[in-house]
């Protein structure tokens, strides 16, 4: 009697649902590439039993007089076809997991789910339910009609989602800007619309049809790199061949933009109040373009300077006569000199009088380098703090077999208060990348005014410390600076090493 209660479809059929739900949606729920296989185990079990017993799922049922075995074929191609989907959408969902991009394709998944649930909808009906497709569909058509003129604009939407999303113009992550000027960061694409954010992190919602039909640009494309210009107007007071040398150093000693490919100067015009030129480089990301541009604009002003050169006015303003400097009694200029004036810019010195920036000043020596001079080797003690005039300098180190560049100092930067003040090496070679003229202050230059004024080492010790903290992240050990001294003891390596009480 048991024998023969197994041998029924029926039984066959629900004891096979049974084992298949449990494994499938208890025991493999955590697990998607085990639910699928499961999925797919039970999925071929279930058709080769329906077979067996000679029911097709894929075609019409022939005439039958029992109404219980009616149902049961209809019930067991319902349940075949609603199986036959899940087991097609869950490779489409784990064939998006395998190409790591599940955000991008999102849409297009949502569109192949779509077209095979109604696949399974209508083999269902004309299976199961023996109903005419072809009858189906042309009664619904006007229907659809009706339907898609409600709808007209959320189906513009949806049709351009779906050409977009083909046409793959942008990604997820991409940063684009649109012919309106709104910019911002691909963070998601749905069936109605994409979604930037944008740089004052606002949400931009944007409908598809509208994006389909408006001129894009992709700065994330071909790569990641983003080119950059910027404008600099400079008053003709020297030859153009020697302003582009100087615009051509400001490009050289900027740390934050890239140097391969080359950055570029060309000169835009030239009137009788200006040479205008454009400084064109290229930054490693689009977040980077602010940092990079202040840091061009401020060595826009120390190069000039350092240069001798003056900025000149926007175009069109009326230039008024400049005013005469005031004079001293002796018919002389009185104005600081070049050495006083690098004193006064360095962080290090702030704390000084002006005697004591006077009596530095004075006393410091003028060296000059030929390009590609190395001015200090690396681990190599300085007893002297360089002052950069003008040019630009490169710091590289040597690890090993590699030779890594930490930084580019231009006019204003200084080098070697490790050797003057703690007795350290240089963490690097020091070259010339240009033609640099550098100002130096010398050990003994500092030692008469470290004796008169012993608190003046706690200050230098507190500055050095700040700025080892602030450049730590150019070297691969914060301490390598001091030689693995704690910078607690910087003050008192200072007075150890002028012999200060």
């Amino acid at each position: 009697m048991s024998i023969a209660l197994l041998g029924d479809p029926i039984v066959q059929f629900c004891i096979l649902v049974v084992i298949g739900t449990f494994v499938s949606r208890i025991m493999l729920r955590h697990q998607r590439a085990g639910r699928l296989i499961g999925q797919i185990i039970f999925f071929v079990c279930l058709t080769v039993l329906l077979l067996y017993h000679g029911i097709v799922p894929y075609e019409p049922s022939p005439p039958q007089e029992s109404v219980t075995l009616r149902t049961f074929t209809g019930f067991a191609k319902i349940i075949w076809w609603i199986n036959g989907a899940w087991v097609l959408i869950a490779c489409v969902r784990l064939f998006l997991i395998f190409e790591r991009k599940p955000r991008e394709g999102r849409l297009l998944q949502d569109l192949i789910v779509g077209v095979i649930y109604l696949g399974a909808i209508l083999s269902i009906v004309g299976d199961v339910f023996s109903v005419p497709i072809g009858t189906l569909i042309a009664t619904s058509g006007v229907f659809a009609i009706i339907l898609g003129l409600a709808l007209q604009s959320t189906l513009s939407d949806v049709f351009s989602g779906i050409a977009l999303n083909l046409g793959r113009p942008y990604s997820v992550g991409d940063w684009i800007v649109l012919d309106n000027d709104i910019q911002g960061r691909v963070v998601e694409t749905n069936w109605r619309a994409t979604q930037l954010l944008s740089g004052t992190n606002d949400l931009v919602v944007i409908p598809n049809s509208i994006l389909a039909k408006t001129r894009l640009t992709n700065l994330s494309s071909p790569d990641e790199s983003h080119g950059v210009t910027v404008t600099v107007r400079i008053q003709p007071t020297t030859v153009p061949p020697i302003i582009i040398d100087v615009m051509q150093n400001v490009l050289i000693s900027c740390n934050s933009i890239q140097k391969n490919p080359e950055p570029s100067v060309a000169i835009n015009s030239i009137d009788g109040q200006a040479i205008e030129l454009q400084l064109s480089f290229r930054v490693r990301d689009m977040s980077l373009t602010t940092a990079a541009k202040n840091e061009i604009y401020d060595l826009l002003f120390r190069h000039t300077k350092a240069a001798g050169l003056k900025f000149a006015d926007p175009p069109g303003t009326i230039m008024l006569p400049m005013e005469q400097k005031a004079e001293a009694p002796d018919g002389k200029q009185h104005a600081p000199g070049t050495p006083w004036r690098l004193v006064s810019n360095i962080p290090l010195f702030s704390s000084l009088t002006e005697d004591e920036k006077e009596h530095l000043a004075s006393h410091m020596q003028r060296r000059t380098y030929r390009k590609d001079a190395v001015i200090a080797e690396q681990d190599a003690r300085l007893r002297a703090l360089t002052i950069v005039r003008s040019g630009v300098v490169s710091i590289t180190r040597r690890e090993g077999h590699r030779q890594i560049e930490l930084t580019r100092l231009a006019p204003g930067d200084y080098f070697g208060e490790n050797g003057l003040l703690m007795g350290s090496g240089e963490v690097g070679t020091v070259r010339a990348l240009t033609f640099v003229v550098t100002y130096e202050i010398g050990e003994d230059c500092l030692a008469p005014i470290l004796h008169d004024r012993p608190a003046l080492a706690e200050e230098l010790g507190a500055i050095m410390a700040k700025r080892i903290e602030a450049e730590q992240h150019l070297f691969a050990n914060a301490d390598m600076l001091v030689h693995g001294a704690p910078v607690s003891s910087l003050s008192s390596r200072i007075k150890h090493l002028f012999q200060l009480q």
